[in-house]
């Protein structure tokens, strides 16, 4: 089932074109990456869905209905900026958005006390926004996305700020989150937390839907017969079909080969080749990163 399907979603600014007949389909309970270079069109994407602007041509249906007012309830959405008031004190800002989603004063405290301790931060409740590092405000505006438990959450840019334990701390909540049932957007440019934690991505650059689909599937299709071997000794050629990319020399004789071979050939034909020559070590497929699918698709 989809949580989410945005349908030829196309939006002008003038002569700029800030997204082109842009369809993708968020299943429920994924995590799902939407991915593209600045300016590609993202931001505007994640605005209509956010009913902040208004596509001029297609629609978005959540829950399997046209998007509308009423659907606001069920999206947390967390801006790449920054935007809280920077005078108010944690708590009473906290309690003023989530009644602003819905909640009563009395269920407010008692989510916004619970996610205190889930993120460390017990006893914040009287402090200035003003008096907080960037990355301490990046805790107040998550909780404040999530304290509602909206069934689509929008995280733009989520570890802005962040430390590495914070960063941890954060992915494990967005995890917990997606077993709980809630469906997330994410949108980033650390390719290494789409590695971590996407199940589904989408690239869109200039404007238009490159690639979609579940990330295991999409790194399948950009496998290209790679291997790569540490081995003691030289390799002095194969009698298989097969192309040396690159050969570093890790210490004395222990070398790092990277070799492509055709799809007609199978591992265990290059392993065959390779072990009457050289001492193998280590042996696995080179699986591109979605750091480099990114690189590919977008030039």
């Amino acid at each position: 089932m989809n949580l989410l399907e945005a349908q030829h979603i196309s939006k002008r600014y003038a002569n700029h074109e800030a997204l082109k007949d842009v369809s993708i389909t968020i299943p429920t309970q994924s995590i799902f990456g939407l991915l593209g270079p600045n300016g590609a069109g993202k931001t505007t994407l994640i605005r209509i869905i956010n009913q902040i602007i208004v596509a001029d041509e297609g629609q978005i249906r959540i829950k399997d209905e046209i998007l509308q007012p009423k659907h606001i309830a069920d999206i947390g959405y967390l801006p790449e900026e920054r935007g809280l008031y920077k005078k108010m004190k944690v708590g009473e800002q906290l309690i003023y958005l989530a009644q602003l989603k819905g909640l009563s004063r009395s269920e407010a405290i008692r989510r916004i006390k619970d996610w205190f301790q889930r993120l460390e931060i017990s006893g914040w409740s009287e402090k200035k926004i003003e008096d907080l590092s960037k990355g301490m405000q990046q805790k107040i505006q998550f909780i404040a996305t999530v304290v509602h438990e909206p069934d689509l959450i929008i995280l733009d840019e989520p570890f802005t700020g962040f430390d590495p334990v914070n960063a941890n701390l954060i992915k494990d909540e967005i995890l917990k989150l997606q077993e709980q049932g809630k469906t997330i957007i994410f949108s980033t440019h650390r390719m290494e937390s789409v590695e971590e934690l996407c199940t589904h991505i989408a690239l869109i650059n200039k404007s238009e839907k490159v690639l979609d689909g579940k990330k295991q599937d999409i790194k399948n299709q950009f496998r290209s017969n790679t291997y790569e071997v540490s081995h003691v000794g030289n390799l002095n050629g194969l009698n298989l079909d097969y192309q040396l990319i690159q050969q570093e020399n890790i210490e004395n004789d222990y070398l790092k080969s990277t070799v492509q071979i055709p799809e007609t050939v199978s591992p265990n034909e290059l392993l065959l080749e390779l072990i009457p020559q050289v001492e193998v070590h280590a042996f696995q497929e080179k699986i591109p990163t979605i750091n480099e699918i990114f690189i590919a698709a977008v030039r």
